[in-house]
């Protein structure tokens, strides 16, 4: 178990549907993040950008990049989470994968799939959270349009922290910066958000806003421009900001049906 858990948030440009490409440049970023890191975040479908088309993608793609986020973890002794575009038995998904340093994964199905842009007709959406045991940290990953559901995101687990990894779009960007603080104020838990910039490839522009928020809602990173940015969580913050405000405590009780 460790006190501190360092983390950093790889806030990129996404090449349309070229996993290949994406890999490198992601690998190149990478090899750029210094070795006392615990944790790299990137964004939703960073393989691919947020295509609508996961048949111009090839099916064994998603194994391809499965397999480079193990190599990753594995080279640099750090865990690495985002989701792809994933196929498995004829359905695509959305997944996002926690991949540990020794190469061994977890893996969680986008559960509120983007009807706006029909992502809901072309990949199946999951029903299960995911919580995954880090370093002595209870992390809760969610992918983009799961950020609007509080319901879901509600911390009955008593996590530590909350993920969002997104491919969030810059005409509602303020929803993303607010709701990101809410997530993190309701569930006292740090909650980070990883978003992409620049344009998608069917003219879609993002703006980043990539930032982290500790247990009381205050933002102790953020970025608008292409970069990595490094965040510090403290287990003590979160340990003691519980003890003296007992909100959770308080909080309704109830069960998912579905």
């Amino acid at each position: 178990m460790s006190q501190y858990l360092n983390i950093a948030l790889i806030q990129s440009h996404l090449l349309w549907e070229n996993p290949r490409a994406n890999r490198e440049a992601f690998s190149k970023k990478i090899t750029s993040i210094p070795q006392d890191v615990d944790l790299i975040i990137l964004p939703e479908m960073f393989s691919t950008g947020f295509t609508m088309s996961p048949k111009n993608i090839e099916a064994s793609e998603g194994e391809k990049t499965l397999k480079w986020m193990q190599q990753q973890a594995k080279k640099s002794n750090v865990a690495v989470v985002g989701s792809i575009v994933f196929t498995e038995n004829n359905q695509n998904f959305n997944r996002l994968f926690f991949v540990y340093p020794n190469g061994e994964y977890e893996s969680y199905d986008k559960k509120h799939t983007f009807t706006l842009a029909g992502e809901d007709k072309v990949y199946k959406a999951g029903n299960s959270k995911l919580i995954v045991d880090y370093k002595g940290y209870k992390i809760c990953p969610l992918v983009c349009y799961d950020l609007r559901f509080p319901v879901w995101a509600r911390n009955v687990e008593d996590y530590d922290v909350l993920i969002y990894v997104a491919n969030w779009p810059k005409p509602r960007i303020a929803a993303w910066d607010t709701l990101l603080k809410a997530r993190a104020i309701e569930n006292m838990s740090y909650c980070i958000g990883v978003n992409r910039i620049g344009l998608d490839g069917l003219g879609y522009e993002y703006s980043g806003h990539s930032a982290v928020y500790d247990v009381l809602g205050n933002q102790t990173g953020y970025s608008e421009k292409e970069e990595i940015l490094y965040a510090t969580l403290d287990k003590e913050h979160i340990h003691s900001t519980r003890k003296k405000l007992k909100f959770l405590e308080d909080r309704d009780q109830f069960s998912l049906l579905s």
